[in-house]
């Protein structure tokens, strides 16, 4: 009887243990021995400024999708915006719209800002040039699906006045790889607020060309609040099809180009 309870034990304390260990992966360590972070941030903030070079000289698809959201947790309305990001005949990036139909957004109105943010908040990369914009503080490691990763918060030194086309900054968290040294998941929001409002979002990267990891998905689900008015809002951006551009190769992205429709401002 007393070896039966023994074994009992034994076997219990081992699913303790397993669950355990489930539980740690995909939540922040801050137990372990803390790594060189000075050192970290100085390579990984390299690399960012390597990848933001390299994916200056890529062609891709950006397709931005924002909905108004019911009380049923149905869509009321909708944004939709599909553009080639390419390059013009002075080897400049620009944007082939490719689908642009008639905004049907309720209460809700997609600005410049929000166009900007999507290219270049939402894919947010903490360069070298970046970095003494902004105050870094490291939380610990996470797991996510197999890559083991470095977390650190992210809040900007200074936060701009706010003005409709103005400066930006990011708030947020970045998760980054410890073995390429690159961020791979960004979590956060765009600052600053004044009359119009942004929605927190989640952006994943993805290794793509077998060295840099690039912007592939950003999520939002969000309520934003104006003066007296409340907004449920849902956002996707995908960003697909990169493919490295070459002065003497023309890169045909793919897809039939629709008539732009500049969007329906909504009051």
């Amino acid at each position: 009887m007393e070896k039966t309870w023994i074994r009992l034990i034994l076997a219990c304390s081992l699913l303790t243990l397993i669950g355990l260990s489930m539980m740690v992966n995909g939540q922040i360590r801050t137990g372990e021995q803390a790594p060189d972070i000075d050192r970290i941030i100085k390579e990984f903030t390299a690399k960012e400024s390597e990848f933001k070079e390299a994916r200056n000289s890529y062609v891709y698809r950006q397709e931005f999708r924002v909905q108004t959201i019911g009380p049923n947790n149905r869509p009321t309305g909708e944004f939709y915006r599909v553009a080639d990001v390419t390059f013009d005949d002075s080897s400049r990036h620009t944007e082939r719209i490719v689908r642009f139909p008639q905004s049907t957004l309720k209460g809700l109105e997609i600005s410049p800002t929000d166009i900007k943010d999507v290219a270049e908040i939402q894919t947010f990369s903490l360069t070298t040039k970046e970095l003494p914009k902004y105050l870094i503080t490291y939380i610990g490691k996470e797991k996510i699906d197999e890559l083991d990763t470095y977390v650190f918060e992210v809040k900007p030194k200074i936060i701009p006045k706010y003005k409709r086309g103005g400066e930006r900054v990011f708030l947020g968290r970045i998760w980054v790889d410890d073995q390429d040294l690159q961020i791979v998941k960004v979590n956060g929001k765009g600052l600053p607020e004044g009359e119009e409002r942004f929605p927190k979002f989640e952006t994943y990267r993805e290794n793509i060309d077998g060295k840099y990891w690039f912007p592939t998905y950003t999520f939002a689900d969000d309520v934003l609040d104006f003066p007296g008015n409340s907004i449920h809002m849902r956002m996707e951006v995908r960003y697909t099809n990169y493919k490295k551009f070459s002065s003497d190769v023309k890169i045909e992205i793919g897809g039939d180009e629709d008539e732009p429709v500049p969007p329906k401002k909504n009051n």
